[in-house]
């Protein structure tokens, strides 16, 4: 049985680094996101104002909550019973003081800087095949200076998330990536979207080599990434590159590989799967909770896939309290 690269009795706080995003949530058809020109599966960046415009031509009413990938993943490692921080920026408004708000009530320390421009939105469009197509405006979360970013934030931390988002600033991943080495900690990336790792390709191969020791990536990432569709090859070339690779399979579960060694975790499945909004940040909640507290590499896993799965069952990335239950009695 592969065990955790964590002993339980080490510092078990989790601190990611991310956008402060608000999400709009519609549930639209695959008409609809090649209408507005979204990716399908994917993210692109766009003004404020097309997304206002895109809103206007569905009939939907749109769901508004707190997101963005850390945030997500920290949110649901504070419901698991988890030590974590989040460091961002937002705007001095009214989304602003909803996503601070959110985070306190979800048991995550908020390290939040405040900017006189918008906090920033991601409109996710959901459609049939619970696929989500995402525009973001970044907003202030876009403000966020290198300097502001200092070895104090990882202090008494056992794990720097950094969402793969932040890649596109290439001065400011750096200066997170530097404070976290700086503060001895270990570095996990999630990749986050295939449309992240072409546009980042070559920024990404310097920077998982030199300073990441966990990478997360699924399937469409890998692929972008590695040149390799085949799984077994994939989760090779990216245990090579960083001392912990997790390559997420979907409904066919996960491959962990560490020292040298591959576990295979099974996907917990339902027939009532309605949205994948947040199941690959909700996946690294369970799995880097697990981490952090000496679980086996299987047992991450397990819990991540439960993460997973309890929040493609609901519209949107917060699983309700029934779910966590679920969770929990996993435990």
């Amino acid at each position: 049985m592969a065990k955790s690269i964590f002993n339980a009795a080490d510092n078990r706080r989790i601190v990611g680094v991310g956008s402060a995003l608000i999400d709009i949530l519609i549930n639209e058809t695959d008409e609809f996101v090649s209408q507005v020109n979204a990716a399908k599966g994917g993210m692109i960046y766009v003004e404020n104002a097309f997304i206002d415009q895109v809103i206007t031509l569905t009939e939907v009413r749109p769901e508004i909550v707190p997101g963005g990938s850390a945030c997500n993943t920290l949110i649901g490692i504070g419901k698991l019973g988890g030590d974590a921080r989040f460091v961002g920026k937002l705007g001095d408004d009214e989304y602003g003081l909803l996503f601070r708000k959110s985070l306190i009530e979800n048991r995550v320390e908020p390290v939040l800087i405040t900017s006189s421009s918008p906090t920033g939105r991601v409109l996710s469009i959901i459609t049939p095949d619970a696929e989500r197509s995402m525009l973001t405006c970044l907003g202030a979360s876009a403000e966020t200076l290198p300097e502001e970013i200092t070895a104090a934030s990882f202090e008494n931390v056992a794990i720097a998330l950094v969402e793969g988002y932040q890649l596109f600033n290439k001065a400011l991943t750096l200066s997170i990536l530097e404070a976290a080495q700086t503060a001895n900690v270990r570095i996990a990336l999630d990749l986050a979207s295939f449309t992240v790792v072409k546009e980042a390709e070559t920024f990404l191969e310097l920077i998982v080599n030199d300073y990441v020791d966990i990478l997360v990536a699924n399937e469409d990432e890998a692929r972008a990434f590695t040149g390799y569709s085949d799984e077994t090859r994939a989760i090779k070339a990216l245990s090579e590159m960083t001392e912990l690779a997790v390559l997420k399979l979907g409904d066919r579960g996960s491959v962990i590989a560490y020292n040298g060694n591959i576990t295979e975790v099974a996907a917990m499945q339902g027939d009532d799967i309605i949205d994948t909004t947040g199941a690959g940040d909700l996946w690294a909640s369970g799995f880097l909770f697990g981490l952090v507290n000496g679980f086996t590499l299987e047992k991450c896993g397990e819990l991540g896939s439960a993460c997973g799965y309890e929040v493609c069952r609901v519209i949107g990335a917060n699983i309700p309290e029934a779910g966590w239950k679920r969770i929990l009695a996993l435990l």
